[in-house]
């Protein structure tokens, strides 16, 4: 191995000015002393070695001014472009009335009314419920509204019936009457059963 010698003067020179940036002090160097043999890196060694450090430590000290203090934003040149426009409407905002379907199927609107958990003035919610509530009011606790015909997006409060939590997975469960994969003159049936044992089992389990 070829090892990298300096002379007195060169580590002297290296000594005095290690305050400076790294990439900066490589170049001087090699000006100075014409060493092209020396890379940035066997600078940086030498330095770390001799403990010549450049007295920064990338940290913040306590009353330093942020470089960035005062600018809006980040200076790139055209970035402004995408910067937000007072008053201009967030992307995500929808218009009362706007729709979509989620993951499961089920349609979905936005309303005209104050969202609980963000503070807007409109929210979005499952239309089936919405318009089941609007009609007979709330579903009651511990029930959920079944599709009858199957069909999710058929939010006609007609095709909707609260039925117990504990009754859904005996219509659709692993082991439940396939409710949903039934012919439509079928289903009737497969309700009134599962109604019918939840009952029994419901009477069982109160004694």
């Amino acid at each position: 191995m070829n090892w990298l010698r300096y002379t007195p003067e060169q580590l002297a020179w290296i000594e005095a000015n290690c305050t400076l940036p790294r990439s900066q002090l490589h170049a001087d160097f090699c000006a100075q002393f014409d060493r092209s043999d020396i890379s940035r890196a066997n600078l940086t060694a030498l330095c770390k070695r001799n403990r010549w450090l450049t007295g920064r430590t990338g940290q913040f000290v306590k009353g330093q001014a942020s470089p960035n203090a005062g600018m809006k934003g980040v200076r790139v040149a055209g970035c402004e472009k995408g910067w937000f426009k007072k008053g201009a409407p967030s992307h995500t905002k929808r218009a009362i009335g706007y729709q979509s379907i989620d993951s499961d199927g089920y349609i979905k609107i936005c309303i005209d009314e104050a969202n609980p958990w963000t503070g807007s003035a409109t929210r979005m919610v499952h239309m089936h419920r919405w318009l089941w509530e609007k009609t007979n009011g709330p579903v009651p606790e511990g029930h959920r509204l079944k599709c009858l015909d199957g069909n999710k997006q058929n939010t006609n409060p007609a095709n909707w019936e609260p039925v117990p939590m504990a009754l859904a997975p005996r219509l659709n469960g692993l082991y439940g009457l396939g409710y949903d994969r039934a012919e439509p003159e079928i289903k009737p049936t497969i309700l009134a059963i599962a109604k019918l044992e939840h009952a029994v089992r419901t009477a069982k389990s109160n004694g």
